[in-house]
């Protein structure tokens, strides 16, 4: 049962929401970064001059189907709603209110099947639909439900019901999340903190930032639960230094939740005190880097610590600390709301979904949200709808720089936890960026090594020396200057910068070398000049 101040909060912003478009028909713009690319601040602002006190025009993140930016849609009175896509400012100041929905009016259907029917959308549920600036919009959809529950529960039985669901982290090491509460709780130091790493620095990932832009509430309520698990007493949500639009949406929404009690010193009437503040990254890859992160967060250069201990045990200030990826958070505002069963009964061989930033060589790329086992092959063709026109798709990069390729041939691969294949791939935070016959697969390995030796840090010598050393032997190779042990001592390079590295970035910074041997070694044999073993 509710707690007597969720029900009032929950009741009144639905009131407020009833006042606000009666007489009016609700217009929603999908306005995330990925449509502001394309114009999408131009058309709500020339709607809103336009229908003003006709029509309320609502501001959302994206769906996730960034390929039809900017979108409209308009809720009818009836219960239907009419579509437009890839809207210009022009066409945005000469529009007409819709009067009843019409098949012209609406999205290609083939546009839509295949990106959202194979899809299990739960943290994407809202987004595109829901008002990204209106804590009543949340409220109204039964947002905060899952923080009072969790309230009512001890921070134990919070802890073994999302240990039940088996949560893992989605940033990319799939730890149980959980665990690291009951590792920060055990610590007999306080302050205890969390910290939500939305630093999503890697190139063709942008999942976060999807949902700081169109559901910042959600990730606020589960950072609040994270923090009774834990015993925290503050949150810090650490956002890109780049993204101006999440940083915007995200301090917007913790201004609210402190108006309406959500954060402060006695959330929800419960006698919980929990304070929460935006932090802007330092710039860089290895800001992802969770002790680094830490690093800039109290002020210092943005390098990696050496572990042990763990953040858990000395983090911030070197107190005990839970870092947590925003996706996860997310997850665990829905368990909470929903139940460790719900979550279960989603996925194969891992509970829940998983967010997968599509991109490169695919017609229908965006953010989507597949459950727990679904294939690469399902998401490339069944979802992204397969190669462009003329052009056939040859393989992929999943996780990034920090990732590895597969091929074409090999996406027959199910998604989850650990590596999707013997050759080291893993798909990481979740970036996957499709590869077509138009570039060279040893160009695409050099530019992902040369990334990672532009990131590095510079702190430890196997990574600051070791990646540019890639990208030299690399380039040798390409250049026509290789030598018959050449692909040998790359390997052994990648093997020693792994092994040696402080951090991740060094530690898996050969991952896209590794598999591009892996695979396509006849391709880099004929540049050595050897035959292939």
């Amino acid at each position: 049962m509710a707690s007597p101040t969720y029900s009032v909060l929950k009741a009144t912003a639905q009131r407020r929401q009833t006042e606000r478009f009666a007489g009016k028909m609700r217009v929603v713009v999908q306005d995330g970064h990925c449509a502001r690319a394309v114009g999408s601040g131009e058309v709500l602002e020339a709607l809103r001059k336009r229908w003003r006190g006709k029509a309320e025009i609502v501001a959302a993140g994206c769906d996730g189907a960034c390929y039809l930016a900017p979108h409209i849609r308009f809720e009818l009175s009836n219960g239907g709603w009419v579509e437009r896509e890839r809207v210009t400012p022009e066409q945005a100041r000469r529009m007409a209110l819709p009067a009843k929905a019409t098949s012209a009016g609406k999205i290609d259907p083939s546009l839509r099947s295949g990106n959202q029917q194979l899809q299990r959308r739960v943290l994407l549920a809202d987004c595109g639909t829901a008002d990204a600036e209106s804590i009543d919009d949340y409220l109204a959809r039964d947002g905060y439900a899952g923080l009072d529950k969790a309230l009512a529960m001890s921070p134990e039985q919070v802890i073994d019901e999302v240990l039940r669901a088996d949560l893992r982290g989605r940033g990319g090491a799939y730890f149980p999340a959980a665990r690291k509460w009951q590792g920060a709780r055990a610590v007999a130091k306080e302050p205890r903190y969390v910290v939500v790493n939305a630093e999503e620095g890697e190139p063709g990932a942008y999942k976060d930032r999807h949902l700081l832009e169109g559901d910042p509430h959600r990730l606020i309520e589960g950072l609040v639960i994270a923090g009774y698990a834990s015993n925290a007493a503050k949150g810090f949500i650490y956002v890109n230094a780049e993204a101006d639009l999440s940083a915007e949406r995200i301090e917007r929404a913790v201004a609210q939740a402190y108006e309406h009690g959500l954060l402060g010193k006695d959330v929800l009437g419960s006698g919980f005190a929990f304070e929460a503040e935006v932090r802007r990254g330092a710039g860089g890859y290895v800001c992802g880097e969770e002790t680094t992160l830490l690093n800039t967060i109290e002020g210092k250069r943005r390098v990696p610590r050496l572990r042990p201990p763990f953040p858990t045990e000395a983090g911030l200030w070197k107190r005990p600390t839970v870092i947590n990826n925003v996706e996860t958070l997310c997850n665990v505002a829905w368990i909470m709301a929903n139940g460790a069963d719900a979550f279960m009964a989603i996925g194969k061989g891992s509970s829940g979904t998983k967010l997968v930033s599509l991109s490169g060589s695919v017609q229908w790329p965006g953010l989507v949200e597949v459950p727990m086992g679904m294939t690469l092959r399902e998401i490339v063709y069944g979802i992204g709808g397969g190669a462009l026109p003329g052009r056939r798709i040859v393989g992929v990069v999943a996780g990034g720089p920090s990732g590895g390729l597969l091929p074409e041939s090999a996406l027959d691969v199910a998604i989850g936890p650990g590596k999707l294949h013997e050759s080291g791939a893993v798909l990481g935070s979740g970036g996957l960026v499709v590869l077509d016959d138009s570039i060279s697969i040893a160009q695409v390995v050099r530019q992902l090594a040369a990334y990672n030796a532009a990131e590095s840090c510079g702190k430890c010598t196997p990574c600051r020396e070791g990646t540019p050393r890639m990208v030299e032997a690399l380039d040798r190779l390409i250049g026509g200057k290789g030598s018959p042990n050449a692909l040998d001592n790359l390997r052994y390079l990648v093997d020693v910068t792994g092994a040696a590295s402080l951090c991740g970035l060094g530690q898996m910074a050969g991952g896209p070398i590794l598999s591009g041997l892996h695979f396509w070694g006849a391709e880099f044999a004929r540049l050595a000049g050897v035959p292939r073993q």
